[in-house]
């Protein structure tokens, strides 16, 4: 995301974040100083920078948390109201005087919920790619670890471009994976924003060429430096483009025990013809390619067209109302694992889209992602048998 200063005069657009390596989210030209106020993407962070018109400089406003945003600024004055969070900080309320730089919390509507909540620390960590670049990353710990005892561990990386951001909690509530005695990864592969524009550029027409190398020696430096992960019990998760490339990995490695895809896509043709995002998303990720003219693309990097090399377990999860990724692309994917006699589970989820968010069904989805992972990282199947007895 950029941000462009437009003159209706002339009909010119002057590009003010060109040299500006976070990813621009909103801006707000504040009549009260005459400043742009920007909320943007800084790596797995998201803050509230200032520019100034005149000079075009742009710095940095510090709150106190790693993510703010739902920013509204006021009319009359500088000042906005946002909500704050962080990896270990439950989203709050906040007030800010932007000309101070000074935040006030308004409300904590999770006063009193955590009081008996043990959390687990966060810690960096980033190692360099084969390319040389540096890939961020952080990890999560168990509540009491113990560095002598060995930890399964699960993976987590971004779905579209989007950076895996620091909030607390959300859809994959890393915090929580992490209380059922998980290490859990969390990495920025090339492709993702908020690092700058040639970085995400590495997204467009890869396909998981290099997110996968990526992700994949980053899991192997990972495992040789902590030795308190057990390399013989590593999962993965992904959804979205998350998804695909947990499919794509599948075909790849054998260094998860199991994986885990939501609504990833399983065949990359189908997603472009089909899905609400397909064409508009692929005009920029598959930017002047086509299945016509880029079948090394669209099947050389179609997780389907690979199925037969897929030997850990994979468990495909999907809306069965998803119009942007359509469940088809998990259903094709399960009946060719099964027609290979290989380790393999579909759960769909009625009347629910690219998110899961209807309460009952959003409780299920958490439960079977847990469950799956304790089957094959814990070898405890007992909470996947309660939920998915054998004759169902």
């Amino acid at each position: 995301g950029q941000l462009y200063l437009f003159d209706p005069e002339t009909k010119r657009a002057e590009p003010l974040t060109r040299d500006f390596d976070p990813s621009v989210l909103h801006a707000h030209w504040s009549k009260a100083d005459g400043s742009i106020y920007i909320v943007a993407e800084d790596g797995s962070r998201t803050g509230l920078f200032r520019c100034d018109p005149e000079t075009k400089a742009i710095r940095g406003i510090a709150t106190p948390f790693e993510v703010s945003d739902a920013y509204d600024f006021a009319l009359e004055r500088p000042a906005a109201v946002f909500v704050g969070s962080g990896a270990v900080t439950p989203p709050r309320l906040y007030a800010i005087d932007l000309k101070k730089g000074v935040s006030r919390m308004i409300r904590d509507p999770n006063a009193g919920s955590f009081t008996d909540v043990k959390q687990g620390e966060v810690k960096e960590w980033s190692f360099t790619a084969s390319s040389g670049k540096t890939i961020d990353g952080h990890y999560y710990l168990p509540p009491d670890f113990d560095p002598a005892v060995k930890y399964p561990c699960i993976v987590y990386y971004y779905g579209g471009t989007s950076p895996v951001d620091r909030t607390y909690g959300g859809r994959y509530p890393k915090n929580l994976w992490a209380a059922h005695g998980y290490v859990v990864y969390v990495l920025q592969p090339s492709g993702a924003t908020g690092y700058g524009q040639e970085f995400s550029s590495a997204h467009v027409n890869d396909w998981g060429e290099i997110t996968s190398a990526e992700i994949i020696r980053g899991v192997e430096e990972l495992l040789r430096t902590h030795p308190f992960i057990d390399n013989r019990r590593v999962g993965a998760i992904g959804a979205s483009y998350g998804g695909f490339m947990i499919q794509y990995l599948a075909s790849k490695t054998e260094l998860f025990s199991c994986l885990i895809s939501h609504a990833g896509i399983s065949a990359l043709s189908s997603y472009w013809g089909v899905g609400d995002w397909g064409y508009g998303y692929s005009g920029v990720a598959s930017a002047n390619s086509f299945p016509w003219n880029r079948k090394d693309i669209y099947v050389g990097h179609s997780p389907l067209f690979m199925a037969e090399r897929i030997s850990k377990p994979l468990l495909l999860l999907h809306g069965q109302n998803d119009n942007n990724v359509p469940p088809g692309e998990s259903y094709q994917m399960f009946a060719a694992l099964k027609l290979l006699n290989k380790e393999a589970a579909l759960v769909t989820f009625p009347d629910q889209e690219h998110w899961i968010l209807k309460f009952p069904q959003r409780v299920r989805w958490m439960k079977t992602i847990m469950a799956w992972f304790d089957r094959w990282l814990k070898g405890q199947g007992e909470w996947w048998e309660e939920l998915y007895p054998e004759e169902k």
